[in-house]
């Protein structure tokens, strides 16, 4: 017996109306959330395939004009980095080097004091010894002259001879008008029978600086300028006043 094809709607789909439906039929269940559950079955992830791997890390490739861009910002910023070391070079010199000047100059001040205290001149300028140290006689109370008398007459300059501090400026019996220092190197000079007083206690005074005017004042037989040297302020103790100033550079 011989079988034919049913006509019409028993017809068998073909492969192209069965693809439709089965694609109408995923959308038709996308509502439903079973696509997801389809979607991570086997049968249905193989049929998306993945990304190739091909084990390549990726790489940028950058244009001429940024890799400049970027060359000239770090050669500015080397440049400027040697701006800097060259300022901060330029400010140590500098400091040292006015330090070396200030410190020059703390040694010349230093110097400069020394000097000044060990300068020595004559009480009264182109004058001379007219009575020497220890001469005797009856004019003076102790038997002998405790000084020197340099020869001046009335109204002569009289300088001090060292740097030192007036510790007296007045009048001392039979010293007449007196001023007495006390010098640098702690000994006391005293010049006495001055006519003028141009100094007053408390004053410091430095070498050939005037303190007086000679005259004839006190316990004389003339103007003159009585000149000594004490190892206090008090009369007594006397030194030889030509061996002091030679001492200090000065040859009478």
């Amino acid at each position: 017996m011989a079988f034919t094809r049913a006509p019409g709607k028993h017809r068998r789909p073909s492969r192209m109306h069965r693809t439709t439906a089965r694609a109408a039929g995923v959308a038709a269940l996308t509502g439903t959330g079973v696509v997801g559950t389809l979607a991570a079955s086997p049968a249905l992830a193989a049929e998306a395939p993945a990304p190739e791997s091909t084990g390549l890390t990726p790489v940028v490739t950058l244009g001429d004009s940024v890799a400049e861009e970027i060359a000239a910002q770090a050669a500015a910023q080397e440049q400027a980095a040697r701006q800097k070391l060259a300022e901060e070079t330029a400010r140590r010199k500098a400091a040292e080097q006015a330090k070396k000047e200030r410190e020059a100059k703390e040694r010349a001040a230093r110097e400069a004091e020394r000097r000044r205290l060990s300068t020595f001149v004559p009480p009264v300028s182109g004058s001379y010894v007219s009575t020497g140290y220890r001469s005797g006689g009856s004019l003076w109370s102790s038997g002998s002259h405790t000084g020197i008398d340099f020869h001046a007459a009335s109204g002569t300059p009289v300088h001090a001879v060292g740097a030192g501090t007036v510790v007296r400026a007045g009048w001392g019996g039979a010293y007449g008008n007196q001023v007495v220092i006390r010098m640098a190197d702690g000994m006391y000079t005293q010049y006495a029978h001055l006519s003028s007083i141009g100094v007053s206690v408390g004053q410091t005074v430095v070498p050939g600086q005037r303190i007086g005017l000679s005259g004839a004042t006190g316990n004389v037989t003339g103007a003159h300028l009585h000149f000594e040297v004490r190892a206090t302020p008090e009369y007594g103790s006397d030194v030889d006043p030509v061996a002091y100033l030679r001492e200090h550079g000065v040859t009478l």
